[in-house]
């Protein structure tokens, strides 16, 4: 009986010290991006390298947005190759549904 207690107590020590995902993730040329918080974001844009840019109009409390690193084009319309680019830069603007500014970078965690 101890031991299983013990057990479930270093699992649940585990599960609960555990790294929470990254918000932004670039997997097979693509980028995913989690709103982790509990407001709707809108107005919702991601730029890749400062210069490609995307976005969505909204993107609810614990929703994900998927899209082809292909799909990002700057103002003059050139798409993100990836096979000629490494994605070194990744930033994510928004507003919540209170009317405060959000914004993420790939490789930093939100204030909170």
């Amino acid at each position: 009986m101890l031991k299983r207690w013990g057990l479930a107590l270093v699992l649940g020590l585990g599960v609960a010290c555990s790294r929470p995902n990254d918000p932004i993730v670039i997997r097979d040329n693509t980028l995913h991006i989690e709103n982790q918080s509990s407001r709707d974001w809108s107005n919702v844009v991601v730029t890749v390298n400062d210069h490609f840019r995307g976005g969505v109009p909204t993107l609810a409390a614990g929703g994900r947005l998927t899209a082809p690193l292909s799909q990002f084009q700057t103002a003059y319309g050139q798409r993100y190759d990836f096979t000629r680019q490494l994605v070194v830069k990744v930033e994510v603007t928004a507003t919540d549904s209170k009317g405060e500014p959000v914004k993420l970078e790939m490789g930093k965690r939100p204030a909170r």
